[in-house]
């Protein structure tokens, strides 16, 4: 599949591109959009996306993280309030969501949002209209809503940590966002977009060895933390990047590891037989030990226990260039 950008999302592995094709759907409703992932995918570029793509394109695009707004705050915040309403009020105020109006919110950390307050936003969902801090009159509000969670809400809604009316309210259209360890594929392309935006006067290329590290690595951190890595290499990279300009939990991630993660469709797919995953893994070991040798094959052969020739018809058979 040619590889997909738009905006800032980048991908090119078929999950992301499938995914990006139902962001498209989605984005063109105003049905309420429920983002799911581990910190750092990208959920609020996402976000960005729907709303760029939506209808309100023209129109204000608010983002709220719930979780760095004070809890005693959060409500006026969100709603306004009217002057007076509280010690400090001395006039009116508008909230984010009034702010928002005919555009769209994204309320970041959805699952750190505090069970005292998700009556009153259920009653913004549900009627399109909201009620200020100490008002007394319902203020109409016409905005699209998207929302994210750095864990699945129905685990909340199971605890009662979170309303099950407005979990079936924000989760109209669910968004799984798949953590960069499992879509591996994008790494090489979103490497090179962090290097042009980085280094866009200078031209630097990632060597063999060490993309091979960077695609092999688990990126707990996920987008946010390659990007990072991308940004610190590219202020001492001279010419090209190699394994040493890599951190050291880059070089750190053990062989085991490195194998499991390449070979998880083989360990898990029923449908593979047992020649089919011995070859899976017997291939990924040749891989890691010309990373490890740093493609000196001698020396590879070695940390396999063969003999040359032997480690030699193992890369022909498995369609590695020497």
């Amino acid at each position: 599949m040619s590889p997909t950008s738009t905006l800032t999302l980048i991908a090119q592995s078929t999950t992301m591109c499938e995914l990006l094709e139902q962001v498209d759907t989605a984005a063109l409703t105003d049905s309420s959009v429920l983002l799911i992932g581990e910190t750092g995918v990208g959920k609020e570029l996402f976000a960005e996306y729907i709303h760029k793509k939506s209808n309100r394109d023209e129109l204000p695009f608010v983002k709220v993280g719930l979780a760095s707004l004070p809890a005693e705050l959060l409500e006026s915040e969100l709603f306004g309030h009217e002057k007076g309403a509280y010690t400090g009020a001395a006039g009116e105020k508008k909230g984010l969501f009034e702010l928002a109006e005919q555009g769209s919110i994204f309320l970041d950390d959805i699952d750190d949002f505090p069970l005292h307050l998700q009556s009153k936003l259920l009653r913004v969902l549900e009627s399109r209209e909201l009620m200020r801090v100490g008002g007394t009159v319902p203020i109409p509000v016409n905005v699209r809503v998207i929302c994210a969670s750095k864990i699945d809400l129905k685990e909340l809604v199971d605890k009662n940590q979170f309303r099950s009316d407005l979990y079936y309210r924000i989760n109209v259209v669910p968004i799984h966002i798949p953590p960069l360890r499992s879509r591996r594929e994008d790494i090489p392309l979103l490497i090179r977009h962090f290097l042009q935006r980085f280094i866009a006067d200078r031209t630097v290329e990632v060597t063999g060895e060490a993309m091979q590290l960077l695609q092999s690595y688990d990126w707990p951190g996920n987008i946010r933390e390659l990007r990072n890595v991308v940004q610190r290499m590219a202020i001492f990279a001279n010419g090209s990047i190699t394994p040493k300009n890599l951190p050291s939990e880059i070089h750190s991630s053990s062989s085991l590891d490195s194998i499991l993660k390449a070979c998880n469709r083989c360990l898990v797919e029923e449908k593979m037989g047992f020649e089919e995953i011995v070859n899976c893994l017997e291939k990924n070991l040749v891989n890691q030990a010309l990373l490890k040798s740093a493609g000196n094959k001698s020396q590879a052969a070695k940390l396999l226990d063969l003999s040359l020739s032997t480690f030699r018809d193992k890369l022909k058979k498995f369609g590695i260039e020497e």
